[in-house]
């Protein structure tokens, strides 16, 4: 399989951007720009990023908390920053606050703090996966990925709200009426 053609592929999948934080051995805040996050489980709460094997976060890591920073459409520049080339924008450099385990990145969509509990080969990359012990949701949009190129959220062109499992609706709700299949 030739790299470029699956890295190709790979970037067809349309992702958020995260920065994963922790903090390095002497105490400081560290972060790794990453669009390999995806959810795992809700019971229990379980998240997972993959980063490459060589990067500083990955040793960082390594049996010790983490955030996960989902950024907001308008930190291209952050983005950018820890991924090792930043973007130098008058009076603008990346804040952090104090998280309930670790460091946090100012303005982020959501942030998702976790604790460690396996890690695991993924070739190239470690597969780290953390128990979420926090959460903090905001009504920004996200800054995506897609083809090589970070992109924005469009305007809502329809609403789900006539399907059952429409999010503010719930699923099945009580109102919801089942008629049976026929039999053949």
């Amino acid at each position: 399989m030739d790299s470029r053609e699956l890295r190709n592929a790979f970037g067809q999948f349309a992702t958020g951007v995260t920065v994963v934080t922790c903090t390095s051995e002497e105490g400081r805040p560290h972060g790794a720009t990453v669009n390999a996050f995806t959810a795992v489980s809700l019971e229990p709460a379980l998240a997972q990023v993959t980063l490459g094997r060589t990067s500083k976060a990955c040793q960082y890591l390594d049996g010790r908390p983490f955030a996960i920073n989902v950024l907001a459409d308008d930190q291209l520049d952050v983005a950018w920053h820890f991924a090792g080339r930043p973007i130098q924008l008058p009076g603008r450099t990346p804040g952090w606050v104090d998280g309930p385990l670790a460091p946090l990145l100012e303005g982020a969509a959501t942030t998702i703090s976790c604790r460690p509990w396996r890690t695991y080969d993924g070739g190239d990359h470690l597969i780290v996966i953390g128990e979420v012990a926090a959460v903090e949701i905001t009504a920004r949009d996200p800054l995506l990925f897609h083809g090589g190129r970070f992109r924005n959220l469009g305007p809502v062109e329809t609403h789900w709200s006539g399907s059952l499992d429409c999010p503010e609706r719930g699923w099945f709700d009580a109102a919801a009426v089942f008629t049976p299949l026929a039999l053949a």
